[in-house]
């Protein structure tokens, strides 16, 4: 992921994008978060994980490479697409609020967004053809200065 700044309004202005585009989005709201477990909570329920999502870091991994149950598309090796879902041409997840769980927990912060940037990478590099965007973005002290990725 990239570190462009990318502000609450631009982040808005992108999942808009996306959704009239007919992309899958995803608004993933941290605030409040500030435990590895409450982070676990807030992902699942945001991306509507299946029953096996095991609430830890390679869960999560897993989940964000396969997509198929969320979105509709063919997942890795050509999985099949989820009964009924409607195909889409690419998937925004978009991490909101993110401060607070970062400043408390900056090592957990870390390996999460590592577990961001490699489903990001993932997809692009022949993961089912595709894309998934991550973007952060949160107004900052300055009110504005955002830390942002795709």
């Amino acid at each position: 992921m990239s570190l462009d700044p990318r502000p609450l309004e631009a982040i808005d202005a992108a999942l808009a994008d996306a959704e009239a585009a007919g992309w899958a989005t995803v608004r993933l709201d941290l605030a409040g978060v500030r435990s590895k477990a409450a982070l676990m909570r807030r992902c699942g329920d945001a991306l509507r994980v299946p029953g096996w999502f095991g609430g830890n870091w390679d869960a999560l991994a897993d989940a964000l490479i396969d997509l198929s149950w969320l979105v509709g598309v063919a997942g890795p090796a050509g999985a099949p697409e989820a009964a009924g879902a409607p195909e889409v041409p690419g998937r925004v997840v978009a991490v909101t609020g993110w401060r607070g769980f970062a400043g408390e927990r900056p090592g957990e912060w870390e390996t999460f967004t590592e577990v961001l940037e490699s489903a990001v990478e993932f997809w692009r590099d022949g993961g089912g053809g595709v894309p998934l965007v991550v973007l952060l973005g949160d107004a900052g002290p300055s009110g504005g200065v955002v830390r942002g990725g795709e």
